[in-house]
């Protein structure tokens, strides 16, 4: 993503920020957040030691140490700040991470590629009648939490589509999120600028074999429990579980914005087609 600061053309805000603080002789303001493990906190304490550091709410950059998980919980818990996230990989996979090094962070950061992301919005309601909304960066999923097969119900901008959809789940994946637990569920990997969603069943028992559907953004999706006392049913939104669900709507929230920042030729959308030919 591009855009103008001072007159010029610009890849990414940090960019911008660099630029401008370099005129003034001021360096880049960077908020080093990391995960418990201790090769993050090892990792934070030599940046810190580096480069500085300032309170998030400060920081023209938030760099985030740890694994995918960690970055999940960074975004979430910075996304009413303007400034955006670079992840450094501590963790295991790092999809949405960055190759770790100590030098030339300034460079990196300033030629750094952005990508927006908008989250999933979870509505709930659980069998005792109580509400439960959360947001949700890669999925929301629905789980049986019992020995039987869940049977689901699956409304699409108020038309039934699916009447009875026996299984162990079905989640609703973006595209950010669609090579996690999504992938693994054999569903689709979705370029990051397609506006469409992944509804995927996981171990699907009748229709026999049902993958899902493509949806696009704007779908409105609401899955209800068929017989939820028999067969419980769980939600998950990014770790954020809610137990005996009696319906679940899931719908994109295009007024949140998520920034992530990756090194040039490793962003999202390269790491997306890549990942299909492994």
């Amino acid at each position: 993503m591009t855009g103008t600061c001072g007159g010029f053309m610009f890849r990414s805000a940090p960019e911008c920020a660099l630029w401008k603080r370099n005129s003034s002789a001021m360096p880049l303001k960077i908020a080093f957040v990391a995960s418990d493990a201790p090769s993050s906190q090892t990792a934070r304490g030599a940046l810190v030691t580096r480069y500085g550091n300032v309170s998030e709410d400060e920081a023209d950059v938030i760099v985030a140490l740890g694994g995918d998980g960690f970055m999940l919980q960074t975004l979430h818990g910075t996304q009413h700040l303007p400034a955006p996230v670079y992840g450094m990989n501590r963790g295991t996979v790092g999809f949405l991470m960055n190759e770790y090094s100590e030098t030339d962070l300034f460079d990196r950061l300033a030629a750094a590629e952005e990508a927006v992301i908008n989250p999933l919005k979870m509505k709930a309601q659980t069998i005792d009648g109580k509400m439960h909304d959360a947001l949700a960066i890669n999925e929301v999923s629905l789980l049986r939490a019992g020995p039987q097969a869940a049977k689901l119900r699956i409304t699409i901008d108020g038309h039934l589509r699916l009447e009875e959809l026996v299984c162990d789940g079905a989640l609703v994946s973006t595209p950010a999120g669609s090579t996690a637990y999504n992938y693994s569920a054999h569903g689709p990997i979705l370029p990051i600028g397609s506006d469409v969603l992944a509804l995927t069943a996981v171990a699907a028992f009748r229709p026999r074999r049902w993958r899902g559907a493509l949806l696009p953004k704007s779908a409105h999706v609401r899955f209800d429990v068929i017989n939820p006392g028999k067969r419980p049913v769980m939600a998950d939104a990014d770790s954020i579980w809610v137990e005996n669900v009696l319906w679940v709507e899931i719908q994109s929230e295009p007024s949140i914005e998520h920034r992530l920042l990756f090194d040039p030729g490793h962003g999202l959308e390269e790491r997306l087609l890549r990942e299909q030919f492994v």
